[in-house]
Formats: structure tokens, sequence, C-alpha cells
């Protein structure tokens, strides 16, 4: 496949009285025609920075970029009109509808009208098109601002948290039309906090952190670099769930309590955790391989706090590991 976004080496440093700062370290990233791609990072790490820079509203230190093979910002007038984007929260005037809302904006940009019905239809507000902006929810707002940057049927989409808003409902329905685009040709660049559904609809994903690439790949591949040895295990009920991990942090194992069951994060072979704790007459219920998620591995790689409520609960006390192997 042909890249459509090519980013090296990307350098933005700002100055200020309390120093210099580097908000993009020397970043890469590349995006192919016909994808869903994932832009992944913590607040700060310099993902709306390389939006903005690659879209010519910011001027970068160093580094190259191109869209379509045209190096930009030098060739961005040339390429412009086949980008549709949104970076960070759009604004609308609240006493338009969102008909006259993109009817302004398609006359401005030599669409015809048609095509205002058409997007409005794609992003689920044909029913809402003739109500007035200020009477929209923050999801209805969002699906304003897909359907303005869908106006001129852009080869690349770019867009930051669409479905910021929206309720599981409409992220479902934008999970849908962000595929079905892709599906049609066009290539979509995403940025978004909810993990989860990045890992349903991207094909490959971009991580950064500190203004530098953590991670590039597909979602499996990225993934599958992150696998652990980490297994659920649940008891036969009633059982004493603080009692069996001691049992299993006495012979080394990492436990972290989660409710009604417990996560040996060291779990090279599962087989000796049934064994050591049938010895003390303790019964398995069940063992499942933990499979590595987006989440988890993003956690890992940027070193920060989940961005949604992280509803573990973790025995900090049940989780340091005895001295001595493993299973000895």
């Amino acid at each position: 496949m042909n890249a459509v976004l090519e980013i090296s080496g990307l350098q933005k440093t700002y100055r200020s009285r309390k120093g210099v700062r580097r908000a993009l370290d020397g970043f890469d990233m590349v995006v192919e025609a016909g994808q869903v791609h994932g832009f992944l990072g913590p607040n700060g790490s310099g993902k709306t920075t390389t939006l903005r820079t690659l879209l010519g509203l910011i001027r970068p230190n160093g580094g190259r970029m191109a869209l379509f093979g045209q190096e930009v910002p030098a060739h961005l007038p040339a390429v412009a009109g086949q980008v549709g984007a949104i970076v960070e929260s759009p604004q609308f005037f609240g006493n338009f509808s969102a008909f006259d809302t993109l009817a302004l904006l398609a006359d401005a940009g030599g669409v015809s009208r048609r095509r205002v019905t058409a997007v409005l239809e794609l992003v689920g507000l044909r029913d809402r098109a003739k109500e007035r902006v200020r009477t929209y929810s923050l999801g209805m707002k969002q699906r304003l601002a897909v359907a303005s940057a869908l106006l001129k049927e852009p080869r690349l989409l770019i867009l930051d948290e669409p479905a910021n808003g929206l309720d599981p409902g409409g992220i479902r329905e934008m999970r849908t039309l962000m595929r079905n685009l892709a599906e049609s040709g066009m290539t979509v660049l995403l940025s978004s906090h909810i993990l989860g559904e990045i890992q349903l609809i991207c094909d490959q994903v971009t991580i950064i952190s500190a203004g530098k690439r953590v991670a590039a790949g597909s979602v499996e591949s990225v993934l599958a670099s992150h696998a652990s040895n980490a297994v659920k295990v649940r008891l036969e009920p009633g059982v004493d769930l603080i009692g069996a991990a001691a049992v299993l942090r006495a012979k080394g194992a990492e436990v972290t309590l989660e409710g009604e069951h417990f996560v040996v994060g060291n779990a090279p072979n599962p087989a000796q955790i049934t064994r050591i704790l049938a010895e003390q007459e303790i019964y398995v219920s069940e063992l499942t391989p933990v499979a590595a998620d987006l989440e988890s591995v993003f956690l890992e790689l940027t070193g920060t706090a989940p961005v949604e409520g992280q509803n573990r609960q973790v025995d900090q006390t049940a989780m340091a590991p005895a001295q001595g192997g493993w299973g000895q």
C-alpha cells in the first residue's frame, strides 16, 4: 500500500521563561492508504501538536512531513483539498441549524449542497438538521464536526477525539462509520482516549510519548510484542482468596486480587499454581491466560495512569513476591 501520510524526525520546541520544552522530539509516523490508523498518547505527549503541525497551523523546528507524497507545509495548498480534519473542539454558530452550517461551508468550498444532505445522513443528524446547533448535545456537535470534515469527500480524514460526548450507541455508530469510510477507500487517522474502541476499529496504531514514537504497527503485532505471563485464577466458592494469595506469594508469585478472583502476573508455567494450591487442599475452578489489551500496553509504554476510570481493586500487600524462586 502507498503511504498517505509520512512524518520523519519531526521536531517542535517551545521556549519560555521556564526553559526549553520539546513538544516533538524526532517523531516518526507512517499511515498507509485505506487504513483506520489509531494515534495514541497521553495528554501532553505531542498528539495535537503533531496534527496541527501537519495541517500547517504550527511551524516545526525540524523534520520532514508529506501528504500524498507531497512535502508539507511547502505543498500544503496543493493537497489541502484532499484532507478533512477536526483538531481539538470544533466551534459553531449556535443560532445556525446543522443544515445551514454545512451549507455555508459547502458554498465557501465549492461543494454541491446535495453533499450536505448526504453527510448529515452519514453521521445520523438528518432528522435534527433543521434545529439550532445551540440545542445540540456535545455528542451531536461532534457528529456535526465529522460531517463538516466529510463535505469535500477527502482522501484522508483526521479526527481528534470524534467520540467525545457520545453515548455507547453513538460510539458504536461512529465505529461503523469509520470502518465504512475505510472500506470505501478513505484513509482515517483517529486520535482517541477510548482505547477499547481503538483496539476494535483500527488496523494500525502509532503511540507517542514525550514527543517520541514508542510503538507502531498493526494492533495485533503491538499487543503480541507485549504479551505477558499473567493468569486469571478463580477458586471454588467460599475459599479464602487472601489466604490462597498468601500461599502463592510464599512461593514467589506476584498476585493481584480482583474482586472474586485474582491474577498471577508471573506464571510461565500455570500448572504450578494448581499444584501449589492443591497441596494446601485449595482447588482451582478456572485458570485463564490474561491477554494483553491496548490499554495495558499503552500504560506500560507511556508510564501514565489510565485515562478512563480503572475498576481494578488491587491488594497492594499481595503484590510483592517473596524472596526465592517462583514455584520452589
